[in-house]
């Protein structure tokens, strides 16, 4: 540690600690946010994808201890630990339960610096030696938390480390935005000419509309008004089109790529963190093909994901149980992975799924009686001419978040330790 880095108790840095209530608030349709240890993502972002609200008439109540602010960090502090995110501007809510919020003292330390060392081995090893482990969670006491040591240089310094984990950060950000809107340009684009018949060459004056449902009728924005699909169509089953769990030898010797279900995202196509496992169990698929989970709650939250990681068009993984495969057989890949995140055939998914109350699994027989609309060649070749650079180039920025990421956690650990030396001003 440079001389110029001081050693100080964590309270010396902030104005305030603050916890959660210990209750929770009835349910609302809509309201402010009840942030949930579920809405801090393990690398350090609040995820408002799936938020419990709270009515506006009980905010106060809610926010009488405090009221987050931009600015604040939010942290977890039992049951599911190190899990930090800032506050952004437009937030309005109220901490949740087994969730805490520190408000710095922007004249002691800079907020974004204190975010960073939060994910440092030092910070790290601070919780492991003071959390307290009970019977069924662990717990980071609040009541001595204030007196945990952080390593701080001048504010400067903060500052300038801050600043260059940050730029890492934004880089991360630009392209997983680019990912969300390439995957919403390929999915829109298949509703408009596969749901709502809208693609080059229809008739307008003559479209119908709609995606063939199991019952044989249309579902759709126009297909209950018109029926019928466009001339050189034909209307198939799911399991003449797609092969639902095909068959794939794997050799039971040797390593091979495992996906587990944890590594599928809620709202891509990203396949990520890929294990390596002995052995040939479980779902067996190859590149192209699209893994659609079929446990809940795995199906509702959305987990479903498109293979193109592997090396070549042989190569075979293996993955969770729960998955089931979903390969091209008259249709193209990219068909499949759209068809696989549409409203239409998740309903029937999950209309299917039977079992014990939170181990409900969908039965695959379910698909025998969905329609497909089977487009002509050249209009399936078409729309993947289209949307395969779009699939690849989502592949190529997630290797690169990827490596952002190391060389951020790199930069980090070595920053925070005053392994690198800063330019003074």
């Amino acid at each position: 540690m440079r001389a110029n880095w001081k050693t100080v108790p964590i309270c010396e840095l902030y104005e305030g600690l603050y916890d959660g209530p210990h209750a929770t608030p009835k349910p609302s349709d809509a309201g402010p946010v009840f942030l949930g240890i579920k809405n801090v993502t393990d690398d350090g972002h609040l995820d408002l994808s799936d938020i419990r609200h709270i009515a506006e008439e009980d905010y106060s109540t809610w926010t009488r201890r405090v009221e987050p602010k931009p600015g604040d960090i939010v942290f977890t502090y039992e049951a599911t630990l190190n899990r930090y995110a800032i506050i952004p501007q437009g937030f309005r809510g109220c901490l949740g339960r087994r969730m805490a919020l520190i408000r710095t003292d922007p004249k002691k330390v800079d907020t974004g610096f204190l975010f960073y060392y939060f994910f440092a081995p030092a910070w790290r090893e601070v919780i492991k030696k003071n959390m307290m482990t009970g019977a069924t969670v662990d717990r980071i006491p609040l009541i001595t938390f204030p007196n945990f040591p952080v390593n701080v240089p001048p504010l400067p310094a903060q500052r300038r480390i801050a600043g260059i984990l940050s730029a890492y950060d934004e880089l991360i950000e630009n392209s997983q935005r680019r990912i969300r809107i390439l995957e919403a340009m390929a999915r829109a684009l298949y509703r408009e000419w596969f749901i709502h018949f809208r693609y080059p060459g229809s008739e307008p004056s003559t479209r119908p509309g709609g995606h063939p449902s199991p019952s044989g009728g249309r579902a759709g924005d126009e297909g209950a008004q018109h029926g019928g699909i466009p001339k050189g169509w034909e209307v198939k089953h799911a399991p003449e089109c797609i092969h639902i769990n095909p068959r794939v030898p794997v050799p039971r010797d040797g390593e091979k790529p495992f996906v587990p279900m944890g590594c599928l995202s809620n709202d891509s196509m990203l396949i990520s963190d890929i294990e390596s496992r002995p052995g040939n169990s479980g779902a067996k698929f190859q590149n192209g093909d699209t893994l659609f989970a079929r446990i809940t709650p795995c199906l509702e939250n959305g987990k479903t994901g498109f293979v193109q990681c592997l090396p070549n068009a042989d190569a075979v993984a293996c993955g969770s149980t729960e998955f089931i495969v979903l390969r091209s057989r008259t249709l193209t890949p990219e068909f499949v992975y759209c068809l696989a995140r549409s409203d239409e055939f998740r309903e029937v998914a999950i209309k299917s799924m039977s079992g014990a109350t939170g181990r409900q699994r969908v039965q695959e027989q379910c698909f025998e009686d969905f329609k497909i609309a089977q487009p002509p060649r050249d209009l399936l070749d078409q729309f993947s001419a289209i949307v395969a650079p779009s699939f690849r180039l989502i592949y190529t920025m997630q290797r690169q978040i990827q490596n952002l990421r190391r060389t951020r956690d790199l930069l980090l650990t070595r920053l925070l330790s005053a392994q690198v030396k800063l330019k003074e001003n």
